[in-house]
Order: C-alpha cells, then sequence, then structure tokens
C-alpha cells in the first residue's frame, strides 16, 4: 500500500489484541515492525508468523530505560524508525469508592507514563529526521465521564489532551511529526481480564461478546492513518459498534 511499504512502526502492547492485528495488517502491506510487550513468548510466536518484516523485544512502557532500548533496538534491526504506536494499556476498572489504590497506580503507569517514556525514546529521531508519525491508543472513555472507571478515563482523557497539545506544538515548531488518537469503543480484546470477578465483570464479558468489535477494526484505522501522504494528518479516529450509546 501507498505510504506503507519500509516503513519501520513501532508498536508497544504488541503481545495480544489491536497491537497483534496491526502489527500483522501493517506488516502484510510491507511496513516492518517492531514488537513490544512484557510476554516474550506471545512476540516471538507473533514475529515467527509475521517472518522477515517483524522483530521483537521484550520491553515494559512502565520503565524508560527500556523504551530507550526499544528505540535502539529498531534501528539496529532496521536503521530508522518512522512511527511510534503506544498501544500499551490496562483497565482495572472501579468505582473510586473503592480506593483500589494499586490499580490507580498502574494504569497511571501504563497508560500515562507509558505513551510519555516512548514518546521521548523516539522523539529525538523523530525531530533530526523532521518528520515521523505518533499513534496513540486513547479510548471512548477518554471523550466522555465514565462512572465506575474514573481513573481508567482520565488517563485516557489525558492521551487526548496530550497529544492534540503536542500536535499543535509541531506545527508551530515546523516539525512536520504526525499525530493520531484513535478512540476505540467496546473491543474483542483481553481488557477485561485484568477485572476481578463480579457480577459486574460478567456482564461487560457478555456486552463485549455480544456486540463488541473485532480488533481488526481498529488495526484497519492505523493503517489508514500511516498510509495517507505525509502531508495529510489524521489526528482523531472515533471506532465504535454501530450499537454502542
Amino acid at each position: 500500500m501507498k505510504n506503507i511499504e519500509n516503513k519501520v512502526v513501532i508498536i508497544t502492547g504488541a503481545s495480544s489484541g489491536i497491537g497483534e492485528e496491526t502489527a500483522k495488517l501493517l506488516a502484510e502491506n510491507g511496513a516492518k515492525v517492531v514488537l513490544s510487550a512484557r510476554r516474550e513468548d506471545r512476540l516471538k510466536k507473533l514475529a515467527d508468523e509475521i517472518g522477515e518484516n517483524a522483530v521483537y523485544l521484550k520491553s515494559d512502557v512502565a520503565n524508560p530505560d527500556d523504551m530507550k532500548a526499544l528505540v535502539s533496538f529498531a534501528k539496529e534491526k532496521f536503521g530508522k524508525v518512522d512511527v511510534l504506536f503506544a498501544n500499551a494499556g490496562i483497565m482495572p476498572g472501579s468505582s473510586v469508592s473503592a480506593l483500589r489504590v494499586d490499580d490507580w497506580m498502574d494504569m497511571i503507569d501504563i497508560n500515562i507514563k507509558g505513551v510519555l517514556h516512548s514518546m521521548a525514546a523516539v522523539l529525538p529521531d523523530f525531530l533530526a529526521q523532521k518528520g515521523g508519525h505518533v499513534i496513540v491508543t486513547s479510548s471512548v472513555a477518554g471523550t466522555r465521564v465514565i462512572p465506575g472507571n474514573a481513573v481508567y478515563s482520565g488517563t485516557k482523557h489525558f492521551v487526548r489532551v496530550f497529544l492534540d497539545a503536542f500536535r499543535t506544538e509541531s506545527v508551530q515548531e515546523g516539525t512536520r511529526i504526525r499525530t493520531t488518537t484513535i478512540y476505540p469503543g467496546a473491543v474483542k480484546t483481553e481488557l477485561l481480564n485484568i477485572l476481578p470477578p463480579s457480577e459486574e465483570k460478567e456482564g461487560w464479558e457478555e456486552y463485549y461478546r455480544q456486540n463488541g468489535l473485532d480488533a481488526s477494526s481498529i488495526a484497519n484505522a492505523v493503517l489508514y492513518a500511516v498510509s495517507q501522504p505525509d502531508n495529510v494528518d489524521v489526528s482523531d479516529m472515533i471506532i465504535r459498534p454501530t450499537g454502542e450509546v
């Protein structure tokens, strides 16, 4: 596909779901993908399936040194980085009154700091080459208030505001770095697995089974954004089931 061939794309959260499907689709269209996640066995299996256009490095977005190593690894293997898809995220949802503070901190570490660490690692190269593309997975929870999932929603609002501010700075500074924020609705991934057993979890799981999109729907959106001409910035994409409120 035009403007995809030989692009080098780092994908965090690549061991399952949206990250996994995006890696497959981009590689099918000629991109070279650099896979990052904490589950090395899953990464190896995916890289073996994709073939020579994929490499992987076990890494944690919450660790800034891991993200620096990931960018260095991508450059060592493929010579450059064109796109960062900061996709890693968790959703251990609960009401604020439940005081699951450890879960709050985990979401801040991965959903917020993970984006910052991965961007900080890749931006020196994007700035030097006067170009690049940062894609981040937010959520429809980043566009509205979600009672019962306030901290997760807050982390995804951060992603929305941060990337929009960065896009504006990039225009003002003339760096030609494109940005895309993707807001998925219900998608059939492992995101709900982290929730503790409850009737509420069972209800969400049934809703996702009945209505959730396949992760390939989000992968198609990433492919569309990356494939646009360099002077086209697809800034925001909301993708949700037709029956989702």
